[in-house]
Parts: structure tokens; C-alpha cells; sequence
């Protein structure tokens, strides 16, 4: 227990020592209190430590708490920033102002069943212990829901903040503007209580209107780590130096790596040729990442935090420094590098028969792009005659043979369009487009997954640890979501069988090049679960695939890079073997490492996809007020969601917006139907709306109908799209034997 303070208005330094002897948050009214003070001497005591915190003798903490300015709060909020080798849980406080270094404290983690992992928040009470300090957990708190990120407007002579979410359609008065300025991007956090909340600024993030911003603002956003730690930097700049080692040589082969045309980092190289008895000698060569980022370095713990790279239209944010990243362990053309060769022998009838892995020495014979690579093989030119026939016919061949196997297998087969961001030198955008999906895009997949099979079934029979890629087969629920929606097309689907990717391919047959085929294969997409890492294997559904793991991406994704330190120590791959294997504390803490990976990748793909949008979105906005071309993604009982053809983006239709016909949600069909004509708007229906609104801050747009336009699909004329059918004639009609 702290000494009773004296009696008596208290001196500047009494309140600083009574804050840091007291084993409770202490605010104004507990420092009142303390001292005795009332009516007046409150009002005093409220101005003296405005004056004090002004000085920097104090700071604010969690609630209305104070501490030492410059020191830790007793309680406080903080963000797990790294587990490392020895289980050992790590965080920084969330906010930290104070010139000194930001203190790192050890969590003493009271729950096993519920670990903490990167990226959680906690409130925790703080003690100094020696020259360091370790975190007592109270509870584990929600995202930061009470701050904001948004933009600042002028109206009525004050400042509101407008929230980046397109879910927000509430503006905050900013009670704090701490010096920002109408049309800065700011971070703020809430003030008060609903319905009387305000925003307080707490960081000016720039002009949102920036070439480039809105990478960042999904950076910030997101939480995304962008700066390396100087250890690591060095770390980079040693490890760099490494000579290569006695390696398998492997500079004689002219081995070709295969990449998009601006990327940075090339991960992984093929080569292949005739066995002379039908079938193919094979090699995938992966970036041996493992023998420069070693377990417990820095390099080690900065990619653990980061768990993968995240790749907007303008930048990337790499897992691992640019040193490396980029240049030592990037697979580039002329240059000789470490690498991890997946040797591979595939029969006449594209079926892996055996593998064996190594680490080689190997020079790149070429960087080609995809579509220099597709342009060759289709008699084009763009790649020389002695790389074409040494090089690309064979693997091509081999691939032809392999691509018959994988149709025999069944994977789950959806061809949904990715959008390609088209940037000048400033940031500006030129164009926004479907990216072309290419041939010489499925034999690159394809060898990968071959790949990563192999070192799957490799690990596997060492008994060795496996960080496993698993993908789960749909929910129940998912199944009669799906099975109700395709009922609404007339397309048949029987859930007594069991259910296999090759279920979901033979829909799409069946349903060939209809109009509605992109949203059936975006309603078979979302049926799918999400895929996560794992050392418990549980297959992976749409590859049809019994074992599966990431090998032949390890300078982006952490999970590859302890695949590959699994398997040196599995199978002693010199040199330094004994120092870049997996160690025994990596494989205890394997399923904890998996979840903390699978919350990263889920992080990155939000941030690229919010960026995404807000790029379509700032597309968009010169086009405001035209009349589009558009299809149904969503439907709520408010309204419909719908995306502009060839472009994407999703727009809000209000329910309101409709007419003045009343319209009820079915939700068994996902449409909202006309009670008087029986007009409907579903998903996947196709129609033209004019776009109203286009915001590149929040990524959302909003459209309307065009004037004296229904735009919905008449009930009248179609009648198997009426409610009211009786669903008992429908499986009548239909009959359970014909399948």
C-alpha cells in the first residue's frame, strides 16, 4: 500500500510521487481524494495538473488515469508485438508519446487455452522489475473500435471527421483538433458517451488526395508493420555477405524463373527435361530464405510479426528487409544463388512418382514475364530459340501431362477475375481492368503445388513437423444456403452425396456459359471455407489434395520458411544445417505459430482489398452521374449491393431508393421482391444504374436507377422466380431420379 499523502493542497511533486507509489490508476479524483480536497481545491487541482502534464511532469493513461510523464502507466493498454523461441509473450504499450525508448514488457500469460498472439490488445497492469518490466493481464479487448480514422470537413463553423468505413454514415464533432486542418486524414479516437460522442485528433496522417495514399491508409489501418528494427537491418547486411557453401551445383542447367512483369522478389525457378522414357526429370527451386534468416535473429522475429508480405497496387510491404527481399535471395537472372530444389521425376501420365530435396547453387538462364512466356509457346517470339526449345517446350510438355492428372484429380475449378491496378510514375491511375489469366499462369501453379505436395509427403515420412495448408470442406449451413440459392435458377443440387470439389465443377457444367455464371461461381466461392495454417493435418478441400503445405514462397510468407527449416533438419541438408533447422521449440509451438499466421494473411488480404477499392473507387469518381453497366453482389433486407461490370467495387442501392412499392427480403433466394408487381432484384442480375457517389476515402460507392427505369426482373414474366410456388411441385417437377 502506498503512505498516506500528506494533508493539504499538495506540491507538484507530492501528486508525481503519490501516482507512482500507488498499486491502483490514479486520476484526479483519486489524487482529491487522497489529499482530502474539496469544492474549490478540486477546481485548483484540476488547473495544476493541466499545468503539469503542459510540463511533462505527467501523462494520461488508460480512462482519466495519470503517471509519470515518461514512465509506464500501472494499467495500460498494450499490443502484443512478438513470441519468441522460448514461448516468451511480448508487447509494447499502444501509445507511447514520451521521447524515451518504448519499453518492452514480458506478458505473463495466465491462460494457456487462449494464447495471445501477435497483433492482440490487453489491459494490463505494469510492474518494474529490475531494469525491465513485465504485464499482468486483466482482460483481452476488442480491436481498437474507439478510434477512427477518417477526414476532417468545416460546416457550421466547426470541424467534423467523416470515418473512412463504408458502413460509417456518421460524422463526429472533433471536440481536439490538435492542430489538423479541414481535409487532413487524421487518426482520432472517441470521446464521451452515445449519443454526445465527439472525436479527439490524435495523429495527422496527411492529405488523403495523394498519389499513393491509399496504400498507406490501409497500412495505418490495418496495423501493418512498415519499418524494419536496426538489428534487423544490420542483421540484413551480415547475412547478406554468407558465402553459399558446399552446395549441389546446379549452375549448368539453364533453370527459368517466371514471374509477373514488375515483380521485385522471384521466389521460385523450373526447369525440365525428357527422361527418354516418357516421362520428365523436374526441378523446383525455391529461395533457400532459411539459410540467411535463422531461428530466434532478428530477421527471424521481424518476419514472425510481419507473417507475410502484403502487396498493394503502388508499393509492397515486405516480410523481410529489401536487402534480402529483393536482392540476396531473390532468383535473379545471371546471379548465383542459395536455393532449395525440389527434384521431381513425373511419368508419361503427369503423376509425381518420386522427390528428393537439396539445397543447390543455382544461376537464373532468365526473368521471363507471363506474357512473354505465353506469347513464346503460342509461336510469338519474345524469348530466344535456345531457352524455347531447352527449356520451355519441355516444361510445357511435362505440364501438358500434368494438367491431365490434376483434371482426373477434380480440384475445385473457379476462374474468377482478378483486378489488375494500372499506375503511372506519380500514382495516378490509368486504367483498372480484369487481369488476363493465362496458361503459362496455371503451369507455374501447377508445378508449385507439386512442389508443395512433395515437401508435404517428404516431412511426413520423417515423422517430421509440417506446417500444414488446410482447407475444410463446407459447412452444412453453407450447403443449404447454396443448394437454396441455385434452387432459385432452376439448377439442381443433391445434398445426399457426398460432397466433393468435383460436385461444385459439374454445376458449372451444367450451367455452361449462362448469363449468370460469374455470380454462381462467386456463391460456390463463398460456400468455401477459409483456408489456415496448421501442424494438424486436415487435407485441403479444393486442391483435392490428402497433405498439403506452403514450400515455394518463403520470401513472402513465413509459413514456407518453416517448411523449409523442417525439412534441412529432417533430412540434414548441409551446409549450417544445425543451425538454420527447425528447432524443438518451433515445433512445440507450431499450432500456435499457424494461428498467428492465418490472423496475419487474413489482415493483408483485407488491407490489398480495401486498397483495391478505394483505387476503383477514385477511378470512378470522374464518372459520377453515369449510367452503368452493373450486376447484383449482395442482398439485405435494406437494400442490394452491386458491382460495375469489368471494373468491380460494390455500390449501395437503398431498399428506399426502389419506388414506392413496398419490397420484402427473401432471404432463401437472396433477392427482395415487389409486393404488388413481383419485381425483384437478386443476386447476379444484371442491370444499368447510374453512379451517384464515388469516395476514394472509404472505398464505397452508391448508385441509383436511372429515371423510369424498374431495372428488377418482372415476377410476372418469369414465374419460377415467384415466392409463393409451392416447394413441394418444385422437387415434383424436377424429380429425384434423373440424377
Amino acid at each position: 500500500m502506498p503512505r498516506k499523502p500528506p494533508a493539504g493542497f499538495p506540491t507538484e511533486q507530492q501528486i508525481v510521487d503519490f501516482i507512482e507509489s500507488s498499486d491502483r490508476p490514479a486520476g484526479k479524483r483519486e489524487i482529491a481524494r487522497a489529499f482530502g480536497l474539496k469544492g474549490q481545491e478540486k477546481i485548483q487541482l484540476k488547473a495544476m495538473l493541466k499545468r503539469m502534464a503542459e510540463k511533462g511532469l505527467v501523462d494520461k493513461g488508460v480512462g482519466q488515469a495519470l503517471h509519470k510523464s515518461g514512465g509506464l502507466p500501472r494499467v495500460t493498454v498494450l499490443r502484443i508485438t512478438s513470441v519468441d523461441d522460448d514461448g516468451d509473450v511480448w508487447a509494447e504499450p499502444e501509445r507511447w508519446e514520451s521521447d524515451a525508448p518504448v519499453p518492452k514488457l514480458r506478458v505473463k500469460e495466465r491462460s494457456r487455452r487462449h494464447p495471445l498472439g501477435i497483433g492482440d490488445r490487453v489491459l494490463a497492469r505494469t510492474e518494474q522489475a529490475g531494469r525491465g518490466w513485465i504485464a499482468h493481464p486483466m482482460k483481452k479487448i476488442a480491436p481498437a473500435e474507439d478510434e477512427l480514422m477518417g477526414v476532417l470537413h468545416e460546416e457550421g463553423g466547426k470541424l467534423w471527421l467523416k470515418g473512412l468505413e463504408k458502413s460509417n454514415r456518421k460524422d463526429f464533432f472533433v471536440s481536439d483538433a490538435n492542430r489538423a486542418q479541414a481535409g487532413d486524414l487524421v487518426l482520432a479516437e472517441k470521446s464521451g458517451r452515445p449519443p454526445r460522442q465527439s472525436a479527439r485528433v490524435i495523429e495527422i496522417l496527411g492529405d488523403p488526395f495523394e498519389p499513393r495514399s491509399f496504400s498507406l491508409i490501409a497500412i495505418h489501418k490495418h496495423e501493418i508493420p512498415v519499418e524494419f528494427s536496426g538489428e534487423a537491418i544490420a542483421e540484413a547486411g551480415e547475412v547478406a555477405k554468407t558465402p553459399l557453401g558446399d552446395r549441389e551445383d546446379l549452375t549448368h542447367l539453364p533453370i527459368i524463373a517466371i514471374d509477373p512483369a514488375d515483380a521485385r522478389d522471384h521466389d521460385d525457378a523450373f526447369w525440365a527435361e525428357p527422361d527418354g522414357e516418357g516421362g520428365w526429370r523436374v526441378i523446383v527451386a525455391i529461395a533457400d530464405v532459411s539459410f540467411y534468416v535463422r531461428p530466434g535473429s532478428a530477421l527471424d522475429t521481424e518476419a514472425r510479426r510481419r507473417g507475410n508480405s502484403v502487396y498493394f497496387p503502388d508499393r509492397v510491404v515486405p516480410m523481410l528487409p529489401e536487402e534480402l527481399s529483393a536482392d540476396i535471395c531473390s532468383l535473379k537472372a545471371g546471379e548465383d544463388r542459395a536455393a532449395l530444389a525440389c527434384h521431381m521425376a513425373i511419368d508419361a501420365k503427369g503423376q509425381v512418382k518420386s522427390w528428393r530435396f537439396a539445397r543447390v547453387q543455382l544461376r537464373i538462364a532468365a526473368n521471363i514475364p507471363y506474357e512473354d512466356a505465353q506469347a513464346a509457346i503460342e509461336g510469338q517470339g519474345g524469348v530466344d530459340a535456345e531457352l524455347m526449345d531447352g527449356v520451355l517446350k519441355p516444361l510445357w510438355d511435362c505440364w501438358d501431362a500434368m494438367y491431365a492428372a490434376r483434371d482426373k484429380r477434380g480440384p475445385l475449378d473457379l476462374d474468377l477475375p482478378e483486378r489488375r491496378i494500372e499506375l503511372d510514375e506519380t500514382g495516378r491511375i490509368l486504367s483498372v481492368a480484369p487481369r488476363e489469366r493465362l496458361d503459362a499462369h496455371r503451369l507455374v501453379e501447377d508445378y508449385m503445388i507439386a512442389a508443395n505436395v512433395a515437401a508435404a509427403k517428404a516431412l511426413e515420412a520423417k515423422a517430421a513437423p509440417v506446417m500444414y495448408r488446410v482447407h475444410e470442406p463446407p459447412s452444412r449451413e453453407k450447403l443449404m444456403a447454396l443448394k437454396e440459392y441455385l434452387a432459385s435458377l432452376d439448377v439442381p443440387f443433391t445434398l445426399g452425396q457426398v460432397i466433393r470439389p468435383e460436385t461444385f465443377n459439374h454445376i458449372l457444367t451444367r450451367i455452361g456459359d449462362s448469363d449468370f455464371r460469374p455470380q454462381v461461381m462467386e456463391q460456390v466461392l463463398r460456400t468455401q471455407t477459409q483456408a489456415y495454417y496448421t501442424p494438424r493435418n486436415a487435407g485441403h478441400f479444393g486442391l483435392a489434395l490428402g497433405s498439403y503445405a506452403h514450400f515455394t514462397s518463403p520470401i513472402r510468407r513465413y509459413a514456407d520458411l518453416l517448411v523449409h527449416r523442417s525439412l534441412v533438419g529432417a533430412y540434414d541438408l548441409g551446409p549450417d544445417s544445425a543451425d538454420t533447422k527447425l528447432t524443438g521449440t518451433e515445433a512445440e509451438r507450431m499450432e500456435a505459430t499457424g494461428e498467428t499466421i492465418s490472423k496475419l494473411e487474413r489482415r493483408a488480404m483485407e488491407a490489398e482489398r480495401d486498397t483495391v477499392d478505394r483505387y476503383v473507387a477514385a477511378y470512378l469518381s470522374e464518372r459520377v452521374g453515369e449510367i452503368m453497366k452493373a450486376r447484383i453482389t449482395g442482398v439485405q433486407n435494406f437494400g442490394f449491393f452491386a458491382t460495375v461490370e469489368g471494373l468491380g467495387g460494390d455500390g449501395l442501392v437503398p431498399a428506399r431508393d426502389l419506388g414506392h412499392e413496398y419490397y420484402r427480403y427473401d432471404e432463401r433466394v437472396h433477392a427482395l421482391i415487389g409486393e404488388e408487381t413481383g419485381t425483384r432484384y437478386a443476386i447476379g442480375d444484371r442491370l444499368e444504374l447510374r453512379l451517384v457517389e464515388a469516395s476514394p476515402i472509404s472505398g464505397g460507392l452508391r448508385f441509383e436507377l436511372p429515371e423510369g427505369k424498374g431495372g428488377g426482373t418482372s415476377g410476372r414474366r418469369s414465374d419460377r422466380h415467384r415466392r409463393d410456388r409451392p416447394r413441394g411441385k418444385r422437387r415434383d417437377k424436377r424429380g429425384r431420379g434423373k440424377r
